[in-house]
């Protein structure tokens, strides 16, 4: 399956992957610079992406605990979800997401 990222320079990239992966893991796969510094623990908020509004409502509900660290997240829109909380499924190939431009990714400096 495949994800198609965005990055905030406005490049695009396609990863792929298989059902059952996380986003967060394909994306950092794809070297995309989503930090993900609590390593998928929902403690923090740098592995934020924005949805693209066609597939938005296609994903999981967020869950309140999501929605806390959505809120600490530079450039939160409303389609804004955490990568670590989204995994893949079939009926979510071909899925769309974009790096926030105010993202930083710490591991490259």
């Amino acid at each position: 399956m495949k994800v198609h990222f965005t990055t905030a320079g406005g490049a695009s990239v396609t990863a792929e992957g298989n059902p059952g992966d996380n986003l967060l893991r394909m994306g950092q796969a794809a070297g995309m610079p989503l930090e993900g510094t609590c390593e998928g623990q929902m403690a923090c908020s740098t592995c934020h992406v924005i949805v693209a509004a066609d597939w938005f409502d296609r994903l999981a509900p967020a869950s309140d605990e999501e929605e806390d660290m959505l809120d600490l997240a530079a450039g939160a829109r409303r389609t804004s979800r955490l990568a670590c909380q989204i995994d893949l499924s079939e009926d979510l190939d071909g899925l769309e997401v974009t790096i926030p431009t105010e993202s930083h990714d710490m591991r490259r400096g």
